[in-house]
């Protein structure tokens, strides 16, 4: 074999090869690059949004071979399973960090961490911000009807539409079991908007309220005992269960790691779940996810799509909280700012955070962030509601 046909061999398995075979990777490596200035230089969600674009950027290397999503979206009786036959041989690395994915097991591990890391206090003490928490998942339902409207299948518009509940591993966990081939779009959509709450939300708010409302002070919340905080995710547990048991797997493990907080015997417990084991499982389930965004599923007419309901999702989902809360001022007897309404997306505690800065603003000295926790946190669990909803319609 002479010098030549050595130097021909080799460029052959480079990636450059496989580059002139099929350019649109270079597009893909592109968005990734993007999402990563967004992640580390601009600090928008950069704990999720660095591993995802970095699996974005592993996956659409030419010729690594490192994710196959055909060994995942076999299709069997209408519904879609692993080939396992296949896996195994010739699978790369993120084929085996993917199965936490498929199977489930690391949106359930994120949900434990985040239970270990809320306090139910404040939902405890005014049990009336479950309403404003329900009023907040409007926005999953009228971006379930927009896709249903842009063509998608009830099975994809669910998946879609779970984006308005601002929780990125529920929308992770319902698209693996609703429509796995458009995990890439919604969760590269979920993760980003999550991060621009902070800009999406303040217009939204000021747009539906008065400067008397946004002046509003509340009164302080009552104590709560650790009893109640023992009880509550036990009961949570069971009711949502017994009523939706596919929503099971989400509020069991994020009630479980909340037990480990409140319970004052599994301190090494929570401190693992809020810190060791949800570092590793978002590592993991940040290169998974990002690893389905190929070019053959992200640069279609879906993905627009799903963008654009993303947005639709965020502000009804901000607006509903809004305006229940501004319906449940009129009929209080304790005053309610409106404001605190919007924290019913669960993206605990950045939305929150937002109630308060934009209370502060229109009343310096005016804390908003302790009665916002409430609706905050209970968006957490209508959003994993909104789920079993969906999952207990559409799933096959």
């Amino acid at each position: 074999m002479t010098f030549a046909d050595v130097f021909s061999n080799f460029i052959d398995t480079t990636g450059f090869a496989y580059l002139a075979a099929d350019p649109k990777c270079l597009i893909m490596i592109a968005i990734s690059c993007v999402l990563l200035y967004l992640a580390i230089v601009k600090g928008f969600e950069p704990l999720l949004l660095v591993p995802i674009a970095f699996g974005m950027l592993l996956t659409n290397l030419p010729g690594a071979n490192m994710f196959h999503p055909d060994y995942f979206l076999k299709v069997v009786d209408g519904a879609t399973v692993i080939n396992w036959s296949e896996l195994g041989h010739g699978a790369g690395l993120i084929d085996y960090l993917y199965l936490g994915v498929k199977l489930g097991i690391y949106p359930s591990l994120i949900f434990m961490g985040v239970g270990a890391m809320t306090d139910f206090g404040p939902l405890i003490a005014n049990p009336k911000s479950l309403i404003m928490g329900a009023g907040a998942q409007f926005g999953i339902f009228v971006a379930f009807i927009g896709a249903k409207l842009l063509g998608f299948s009830n099975a994809e518009a669910g998946s879609i539409g779970i984006i308005g509940g601002a929780d990125g591993p529920t929308a992770i966990y319902v698209t693996l079991k609703l429509a796995p081939y458009l995990l890439g779009p919604i969760a590269v959509a979920a993760y980003s908007y999550m991060a621009l709450v902070p800009v999406i939300q303040p217009p939204i708010m000021k747009a539906l309220t008065t400067k008397k409302e946004r002046q509003i002070e509340m009164r302080q919340l009552r104590p709560v005992s650790q009893k109640e905080k023992i009880v509550f995710p036990i009961m949570v547990t069971i009711f949502v269960s017994f009523m939706l048991p596919s929503a099971a797997p989400l509020i069991g493990l994020l009630m479980l790691g909340n037990l480990f907080r409140e319970s004052g015997v599994t301190d090494r417990l929570s401190k693992t779940a809020q810190n060791e084991l949800m570092n590793i499982v978002t590592i993991f389930l940040g290169i998974s996810v990002g690893a389905t965004a190929t070019a053959e599923t992200f640069l279609t007419g879906k993905t627009l799509g799903i963008l654009a309901m993303g947005v639709f999702a965020f502000s009804f989902g901000t607006a509903g909280g809004v305006i229940v809360a501004k319906i449940m001022n009129k009929f209080s007897k304790d005053p309610i700012n409106p404001l605190i309404g919007s924290a019913g997306v669960s993206a605990v505690p950045m939305a929150a955070r937002v109630s308060q800065v934009v209370g502060q603003k229109e009343k310096p000295g005016n804390f908003l962030l302790m009665h916002a926790m409430g609706p905050n946190v209970a968006g957490v669990i209508g959003s994993a509601i909104a789920a079993g909803v969906f999952l207990a319609l559409f799933m096959k």
